[in-house]
């Protein structure tokens, strides 16, 4: 079969999965979407939709039998459906042995320690006695986090004194779902790096992004990161450790702390294009979702050097109701190497990601000054 032949399926049609097709329609691929959302923003441009649960085996199954290839933008899918489909011979990238583990935040955090990847000190807990048992080898602030299911800060919860320890175990489900406690980092810069791995096993690494987070949400991504060349190092060296670690093939995204003396703890990893790589769209020459394509159906992974400083910036809902972008037209007649991108979500929510905008510039501070001024402008406002 011509790798250009290669039939492509996608678990989630959300803006990763949109902006994978784009990239997989330039070269001519055939995509077929599951996601349970009508009008999510992959629709428009699948070959296929199957509007059914990410949970839902048959729908999985189905899938599978319309592709030659399976991937996934999002971690919280049903991994023992992909396990079966993997076990009868269906290729699927990352490998369901990586996304097993990644998915359970403890289970990945002790498959990189025993790696010899540096990440905070962590503990299963069950009980309000556990954590204050954890209390007392991490001390205050110490955070609680979900083992499965959070992103964008849901599933953490931070405790700053014993008083803590009961809102924040009531908060994460009173014991509901799986816990465990970790070592607050005391951080200066909190930065993240793309890497991807191709089925020949080639690896690429994209420059280290500096990201500032607001709400627990990515607010901007700074490229490249103003950290010291030390620390850009040790970064570069824990990305390519990770990939090692849980061998999978596609892009993944490894989030980083880095402390004052330029030491770097591993945060999380995802096994997938990520929020914080959006700035690779205009600022590398061959963007995260690019690679990831290229390296999911054989092809050769492309330049992943920076073009340009770029910064880019999450457009985020305000308030509910339905979508109303404004202020794109203003913004563009005064920024003319702005760009923007909305992701055609109908609903607007507070803290929703609705798009981004990304600034190229000869400096750093010209691209911030560029987007500072730009989110001035553009709103996601409710109609």
């Amino acid at each position: 079969m011509n790798i250009l032949d290669k039939k492509i399926g996608i678990l989630g049609g959300g803006q990763l999965g949109k902006m994978m097709i784009l990239e997989a329609k330039r070269l001519g691929f055939y995509v077929v979407t599951l996601d349970p959302t009508a009008d999510c923003p992959a629709h428009s441009i699948s070959d296929e939709h199957i509007v059914k649960p990410f949970t839902d085996e048959e729908a999985i199954f189905e899938l599978a039998e319309k592709v030659d290839i399976i991937t996934y933008e999002i971690e919280h899918i049903n991994v023992n459906a992909l396990q079966k489909l993997e076990d009868a011979g269906h290729v699927i990238y990352p490998s369901v042995k990586s996304l097993r583990v990644i998915q359970d935040k403890f289970l990945q955090k002790k498959s990189l320690q025993e790696n010899g990847v540096m990440v905070p000190g962590f503990v299963k807990v069950e009980s309000i006695e556990d954590i204050k048992s954890a209390a007392e080898s991490f001390g205050y602030p110490m955070m609680l986090k979900a083992r499965t299911g959070g992103y964008d800060g849901k599933g953490n919860a931070l405790i700053n004194s014993e008083e803590d320890i009961s809102k924040a175990y009531e908060s994460l489900g009173s014991g509901q779902v799986k816990l465990m406690a970790e070592e607050f980092i005391p951080f200066v810069k909190e930065v993240s790096v793309i890497a991807c791995r191709g089925i020949d096993d080639k690896k690429v690494i994209y420059p280290v992004g500096e990201n500032i987070h607001k709400n627990s949400i990515l607010d901007v991504t700074i490229v490249p990161a103003r950290v010291p060349d030390e620390a850009i190092q040790n970064a570069r060296e824990a990305a390519d450790r990770v990939m090692s670690v849980f061998e999978g093939v596609g892009t993944f995204c490894t989030e980083m702390f880095v402390t004052k003396d330029n030491q770097i703890y591993v945060n999380e990893v995802a096994p997938r294009p990520h929020n914080s790589g959006h700035y690779t769209i205009e600022g590398c020459f061959a963007n995260q979702f690019e690679n990831h394509i290229r390296a999911i159906c054989g092809l050769p992974l492309g330049n992943t050097d920076l073009i340009k400083p770029t910064v880019m910036k999450n457009i985020l809902g305000t308030e509910n109701g339905v979508a109303n972008p404004v202020g794109i037209e203003e913004a563009y007649a005064k920024f003319d190497t702005l760009k923007v991108h909305l992701y055609g979500k109908k609903e607007v929510r507070k803290g929703r990601k609705m798009g981004h905008i990304t600034a190229c510039a000869d400096t750093i501070d010209e691209a911030i000054d560029i987007i500072n001024e730009t989110a001035k402008i553009i709103k996601i406002e409710r109609k």
